[in-house]
């Protein structure tokens, strides 16, 4: 009998198996697919090895800034296509050479849940004492009329495109739809976006996607916020997108459209209604504090329990399950959950937005630092942005809000300021090396208490 058998090999999965193993349980792990999950293979990595290709593309075009002329200038998205493939697979090979030196058992097929006990897999029968559901998620559709066009499409497909659509429209203002829109932007194409919301970027400080609409819009990409899509058709040999935005109808030509609704869980095959696994209304798999069902053994964890459906939190959760399943205690900080958005400038956030500690009854400061009062920025010639930081009313510091060059990895000192409930005094007097972009963050800190040396005195 196995002590464990991981059905799903994606962030959560994988990570939770070598956990087990260095746990001493006896593990086996079940992927359909292709090891590292929809991160690795559709997500996460393929779309950042596009996105360095957009960075490069960007700082060719505007190289005259740094006294620099290139002349004829191209783009072979095939070959793009080729690298990104080869990163896909090195990091693949990596993961399945850890799982082999930690002795994981891996086994390739789709998963079926007998009972609380046994999996079935390629016809084999596995007896097991627990059972982890990490099986992700994939992209939701939307149900109107012309979602079947050709060229209409989803973003595992356009991660497979082969040639750059002159114009592209893209359905959804999520994190995909804007990625992929400062992508595809960046290497020539004509971008136009429709989202249902009010805003960009709900879900964090609204301060992030009202600038990064204007950033956009410098960029030439068009944007319409509580817009709804009524259809896709056909015309002149072309799609056209028609829509009802806040002044009207709206109409645009496309020569692809990407549908970035979001995605749903991914549990085909498991057999949870006949083991009567709870869900919800939107079919997230539903489990306690330890990532445990309704059945005492079966645990889940990652984008099928919905939540923060980030690869690092599948990662964390995947480990905190099965050491609960060893007996050790664990607990993971959802208060102080980094999100990154590889969006032109980069987007990164961690903690409470203005809104949610207005939701909440906080009493909160706000301190903010722009990057074009910093040394580094100008030299990069990337100054678009700022750091916005919260602290509560005891000074303790509840989220750090960053738009700008490198947010994605400034971010991580304001996820240990946030997570370790840390106040503005904790970090004043910490040195900041010069010229750096994380300059910034101490002078956003300092402007809570209007004491930023860069920055005229608060009035």
């Amino acid at each position: 009998m196995k002590d464990l058998v991981v059905i799903g090999g994606g962030p959560g999965g994988y990570v939770a198996a070598i956990r087990a193993r260095q746990l001493g349980m006896n593990v086996t792990l079940i992927e359909k697919d292709a090891m590292g999950g929809t991160c690795l293979n559709r997500g996460c990595i393929p779309t950042k090895a596009y996105y360095r290709n957009a960075l490069a593309m960007r700082d060719i075009l505007n190289c005259n800034e740094f006294n620099i002329q290139v002349e004829n200038a191209s783009f072979d998205m095939k070959a793009a296509r080729q690298r990104k493939d080869k990163i896909v697979d090195n990091l693949v090979s990596g993961i399945e050479k850890l799982l082999q030196t930690n002795g994981v058992e891996k086994i390739i097929g789709e998963a079926n849940l007998l009972d609380k006990n046994h999996v079935l897999v390629n016809g084999q029968e596995i007896e097991t004492r627990n059972i982890l559901l990490a099986t992700g998620s994939i992209p939701a559709s939307l149900p109107f009329e012309g979602i079947n066009l050709p060229g209409v499409i989803n973003s595992d497909q356009l991660l497979e495109w082969e040639e750059i659509p002159a114009k592209l429209a893209i359905i959804g203002g999520g994190v995909i739809g804007l990625e992929f829109a400062c992508i595809f932007n960046s290497l020539g194409s004509k971008v136009t976006i429709f989202e249902y919301t009010p805003e960009l970027l709900n879900s964090m400080d609204n301060e992030l996607g009202k600038r990064l609409r204007v950033f956009l819009k410098k960029q030439n990409i068009t944007v319409h916020t509580a817009t709804t899509v009524e259809k896709i058709s056909l015309f002149n040999d072309a799609l056209l997108v028609t829509a009802m935005g806040k002044k009207g109808a709206v109409e645009s030509p496309a020569d692809v459209i990407l549908i970035a609704s979001g995605r749903k869980p991914y549990t085909e095959g498991l057999n949870l209604d006949n083991l009567n696994i709870e869900v919800s209304e939107s079919g997230f798999i539903k489990v306690d504090n330890n990532f445990i069902t309704n059945i005492e053994n079966i645990y889940a964890i990652g984008d099928v329990i919905g939540g923060h459906m980030l690869a690092h939190v599948a990662s964390e959760e995947g480990i905190a399950a099965v050491e609960h399943m060893a007996g050790i205690p664990a607990h993971i900080p959802y208060h102080a959950v980094p999100a990154c958005i590889f969006t032109i400038p980069e987007i990164a956030s961690v903690g409470m937005s203005e809104e949610a500690a207005k939701a909440e009854g906080i009493e909160y400061q706000v301190g903010k630092f722009q990057f074009a009062a910093n040394g580094k920025a100008l030299t990069m010639g990337e100054t678009d942005g700022m750091v916005k930081v919260l602290a509560d009313q005891n000074d303790v510091i509840i989220g750090v809000h960053i738009i700008g060059p490198h947010a994605s990895d400034l971010i991580m000192e304001g996820t240990i300021m946030v997570k370790n409930h840390m106040k503005i005094t904790d970090m004043i007097g910490t040195i900041h090396p010069h010229p750096t972009l994380s300059e910034t963050v101490m002078e956003a800190l300092l402007d809570v208490h209007g004491k930023a040396i860069h920055l005229a005195p608060k009035r």
